[in-house]
This record gives structure tokens, sequence and C-alpha cells, in this order.
């Protein structure tokens, strides 16, 4: 009898079930209705204004009826669409999910921030190419080394914020790789062409000159550190290869792309800190004599037109890394009023703020220090050959040993497009995620290929000018025409005229710098090395 009341007065009464029986618990009556409450359980502004008396001339159709009856929707449905309704306003449209998404490195983790932002720009744009420039600077001279050096600046961080801005261009979708975004605006056979050769030839190349560098670095780091202690038989150059692509291989074993975000940050914070000590040390100490501040001078014209290619090609190759950019971007989580390109721009606003501040001291000072004497390795083996015995061994280890910490963190970003390739085939194939232990096969076999590629191609300068040619489309000129394509500004405007022009030169410049990379490969004899082995 109880409980039949309890339904005839719903407005009244709240109901509280149990196993056993039903308890009614009265409450004081509200004219206000569910409908006034907000998803998250506070008052709406509506419901706070003043209580309209009943006897308002304003008639509408559900004046005569009681308030039982107002809804034809009972109350937990409206609660449902009231709910439904304001995340739909929030989330502002609809982003159509892949599920394949969940269970690839890059996609898996969606919690990143302007911090990592920050942290992954920095680790993946700069590094040991940075400290190439000067080797640039031999070869340009001072004047056409900073003009160079300033556009490639200008001109990569335009198109990063092509790329910020492409994202999320077409409402309900995310480019989460740079491949995708590529189809998008070439069409899915000519965009997967154009796109996945240079920016997995930008990942496993960068990851093989990281093995040689790191390599390098640690039997030198061991020999400041044993001096004249070391045994007769110490490691050879392939072993600390193999030693330093172990270490890379063990690192690599996190599973995505924000899991890494503390190595990120381990090797942005070290990079700074070499290039830094790297061209104070350099400054500091006496120039060598016989220096010389003429571009290097060649046989043939022809010679020196192809030097000044593979010159410039390394320059291109210092700004890489917009091939991860859309990755890094899509580790955060978007909405409609929290989009994700204001913490991405954001952070790699401060990223390239402090790589600007690394690269400009590095090309100048080392230059300035070495001139046209510097060697082929760049800046770091300058100074180890020039002031090896000037300088006190514990500052020498510290900077070689930055440098190894900054290639073992490199190596983890610049990987990982790899790995999401690797899994994406594997997991299209099988409609599963990959287990841990075809994971870590992925990565082990990635690991190793690259050491025996470092093997099979042990330099440096000339790899560097190759790669900064066959990538540059990359970072300066395919933005551009994504941008053309999928944004469609008006034809024979300016900023129609302005992209067409610098996709043009980008593609233009890439053939150029490739030719020249390929011609230094050829004019080395495949002997240059990053340092010289003792």
């Amino acid at each position: 009898m109880e409980q039949q009341e309890t339904t005839k007065a719903p407005e009244y009464f709240t109901t509280t079930t149990t196993t056993t029986e039903v308890v009614s618990i009265p409450v004081t009556p509200r004219m206000s209705t569910p409908e006034g409450l907000t998803p998250s359980g506070t008052r709406s502004p509506n419901s706070r204004r003043p209580m309209m008396k009943s006897s308002s001339n304003a008639w509408t159709p559900t004046s005569l009826i009681s308030p039982r009856f107002l809804s034809p929707i009972g109350t937990p449905m409206k609660k449902v669409y009231i709910n439904m309704k304001s995340y739909l306003e929030e989330v502002g449209h609809l982003t159509k999910l892949n599920s394949q998404d969940a269970w690839l490195p890059i996609t898996e983790s969606r919690n990143g921030n302007a911090h990592y932002a920050a942290f992954h720009n920095l680790n993946a744009g700069i590094g040991f190419q940075a400290l190439l420039l000067p080797v640039a600077f031999s070869y340009l001279g001072w004047s056409w080394g900073m003009i160079s050096l300033t556009i490639a600046y200008v001109w990569q961080l335009y198109t990063l914020w092509i790329l910020v801005q492409l994202h999320e261009a077409v409402p309900g979708k995310r480019y989460n790789r740079y491949v995708e975004l590529a189809q998008a605006a070439f069409g899915e056979r000519l965009g997967l062409w154009l796109a996945l050769f240079p920016t997995i030839y930008l990942s496993a190349g960068t990851a093989t000159a990281l093995i040689l560098i790191g390599g390098e670095t640690m039997k030198l780091f061991f020999q400041i550190v044993c001096g004249p202690l070391c045994t007769t038989n110490p490691l050879t150059t392939i072993e600390w290869y193999l030693v330093f692509t172990t270490l890379c291989v063990v690192l690599s074993q996190l599973p995505n792309l924000n899991s890494i975000a503390g190595l990120s940050l381990i090797g942005a914070v070290t990079a700074i800190t070499y290039s830094t000590m790297v061209w104070v040390l350099s400054v500091s100490q006496p120039r060598p004599p016989s220096l010389s501040y003429q571009p290097l001078s060649s046989p043939s014209f022809s010679t020196s037109v192809f030097s000044v290619m593979n010159a410039l090609g390394i320059v291109a190759f210092a700004f890489r890394g917009h091939n991860l950019a859309l990755e890094i971007q899509s580790t955060m989580p978007s909405t409609f009023k929290h989009p994700a390109h204001v913490p991405m721009w954001r952070g790699a606003k401060i990223a390239y703020w402090l790589i600007a501040m690394c690269v400009f001291p590095v090309s100048i000072g080392g230059f300035w220090a070495y001139g046209n004497l510097m060697p082929a390795g760049g800046i770091l083996n300058a100074l180890y050959v020039f002031h090896s015995q000037d300088i006190p061994r514990v500052l020498l280890a510290a900077t070689f040993l930055l440098v190894v910490f900054n290639c073992l963190s490199s190596f983890q970003i610049y990987s990982m497009p790899v790995f999401d390739s690797f899994e994406a085939g594997y997991t299209s194939r099988t409609n599963r995620p990959c287990s841990l232990w075809v994971r870590s096969g992925f990565r082990i076999f990635y690991g190793f290929i690259s050491f025996f590629i470092g093997i099979a191609l042990p330099f440096l300068s000339s790899i560097a000018g190759l790669m900064g040619g066959l990538t540059l489309p990359v970072t300066f000129a395919y933005p551009c025409f994504m941008w053309i394509l999928i944004k469609k500004p008006q034809k024979f405007s300016f900023n129609w005229y302005f992209n067409w022009t610098l996709g043009w030169l980008g593609v233009a410049f890439s053939l150029a710098f490739s030719i020249g990379g390929v011609w230094s490969m050829v004019n080395s004899g495949m002997k240059l090395k990053f340092f010289k082995p003792n």
C-alpha cells in the first residue's frame, strides 16, 4: 500500500530501493524541475531567477497541464538528453575514431600537453646535426652561411605553423600522422608515395647517424676517462656501435610516444647544455694558426658548385623534425573549445626559440674558432683534435657524455614513426594489438638493422647533405602544397602565390641538394668518419 502511494506523487517523494524493502523519504517540494540542472549537477542560471507568479498573462501550450505531465519524456531520459547535449556542445563536433589508433604507439596515449610538446620538439629539432653547421659555413663563408641559416630557420618555422593548423583542418577528422595528411592533400596513392619514403628515410637515416655518433662518442669518452690506464685490448669502433645500439634497443621498449616524454626532456636538456659548452669552449681557446674565413677552394667550378649544394643540404638537415610534428600533436586531447593546436603551438614556439639560441651560436662560434680548418666531422671533432690537451679532462668528458645521452634520447623519438608503421601493418592484418613479444621483436629488429647500415656507411657529413636534400620537401615544400590543396586560398591572392612559390623552391632545392650529397659521397670515397679513429 505504501509503495502505491509513492508512485502516485513522484514529484514530492524520492524512493530508495534496497533488497528487502522500499523506503519513502519526504522531501521539501520544489517548483524547479530536473531540466534546470546542468550536467555537472549545479543549478543553471535560469533556475536562480525569481519564481514567476502562476497568474501570468503569458499562455503556453502546457499552462493547463499538471507539472507531472510537462514532458512526454520521462525524467531519466531527459537527464540523458541534457547530458548528451552538453557533451556535444563541449566537443563541438564528432571526431571519427579509428579503433586501430588505440593499439599504435603514436596514438595509444592522448594525455599530452604543451610541456610534452616542447620536450618532444626540442628533442627532435636539435641534436648532432647542429654540430655540423660550422662545416657548411666553411664552404659558404660568413655572408652566405648566415643568410642561408636565417632563411632556413624562418622558412621551417612557417611550415611548422602550417602543419599545426592542418592537424584538424577538416571538422571531425584528426590527421595523426604526416602520411595521413599527405594522402588527404595529394590523394591516397600519390600522397603515400610522396610522403612515406622521405619520412621513413629520415627516421631510419637519423637513427643510423645517431648510432655512428653515439658509438664514436662513447669510445672517446672511455678513452678520456680511462686515460693511460686503459687495457691493452680496448673495444673497437664497431663494438662501441654495438654497445650503443644495445642501449637504444633497451630504451625503445617504452610503449608509446607519451611514455618517452621524460627521455625527450633529458635529450632536450643535454642538447642545449652540450651545444652551449661546445661553442663556449671553442671560443675561449686560442684559435689555430693559419686560420682563414675564406670559403674552401675547389679545383674546378663544378666541384665548387657541388660542395656548396652539399653544404646547403647540411643546413636543411639541421632543421629536420617536421615529420614528427603531427605525431606529437596527436598525443594531445582535443575538443572544440580546447583544440590541440593551441598547446602544440605554445610548446613549439618555446622549443624553436631555444633551438635558435643553440644553432646560431654553434654556427657562428664554431666557424669563428676554426674557420676553414673545420674537420668534416663538425665542431665536436674540432674541439677534440685541436684542444684535447688544453681543456680539462672533466669538462671534455662531461661534454661527450651529454652527447651520448642526447643521442640515446633522440633515437627513441625518431624511431617511433617506424615502430608505428611496423605495428600498423601487423594490426591491420591480424585485427588485434601487438603482444609484448611482437612489439619487442619489431624494435630489436629495427635497432640492429640500423646498426648494420651504420657499419656499411661509416660516414656522416656526406650522408647529412644527402639526407637534407632527400627529406627537404617534408619540411620546406609539402606543407605549402598541403595548405593550398586543403585550405584552398583564393586563386592569385598573395597567400596563393606565396605558398606555391615556396613549395616549388623547396622541390628545386631538394633536387640540387640531393645531387650535391651524392657527389660528396662519391668524392669522399665513403671514407669520411665523424671522428678520426685511433
